[in-house]
């Protein structure tokens, strides 16, 4: 082989590997930082492994929001309709925060199977609800439609 094109080869060659690697590296720190959206049924049938962080959602169980005495925390439920989640937050709460109204909180699961959340949003206004909650919701009711029909026959 000629000296040139065995100098051209090698090169395209270390450009490829180089190019390879930072495409791959690129990818692994962007799958670190990826927050899926979970369902309270998803976690409550064990599909998020603890120390994952995740996006969970749903409607907060009316009754179920209890304040801590000596700080900010608080635990609430949250639901689909099919399963509910324990959350616990520390930090003040959005305004927009109340019982039977759609959140999406960002955090992880513990051993004990409780959410532990580092951030909770509220929906924003009287028609908005996030559109995971939304599907997940919708998805919860259809199938409980189908349940209820297939159990009357």
């Amino acid at each position: 082989m000629h000296p040139l094109r065995k100098k051209r080869l090698t090169l395209i060659l270390f450009m490829v590997a180089a190019v390879g690697t930072a495409v791959g590296l690129a990818m692994y720190s962007l799958s670190e930082n990826v927050n899926l959206f979970q369902t309270p049924t998803e976690i409550a049938n064990g599909e998020v492994p603890p120390g994952r962080t995740i996006r969970a959602g749903g409607l907060v169980v009316e009754g179920s929001v209890v304040r801590d005495d000596d700080g900010l925390g608080v635990t609430f439920y949250v639901t689909d309709g099919n399963a509910e989640v324990p959350i616990f937050y520390e930090g003040i709460l959005p305004d927009l925060f109340r019982e039977g109204q759609g959140i999406v909180a960002l955090g992880q699961l513990d051993t004990s199977g409780r959410f532990v959340a580092s951030e909770v949003l509220a929906k924003h206004d009287e028609n908005y609800m996030p559109p995971e909650v939304k599907e997940a919701l919708e998805k919860a009711h259809l199938d409980g439609k189908e349940a209820m029909s297939e159990a009357s026959y």
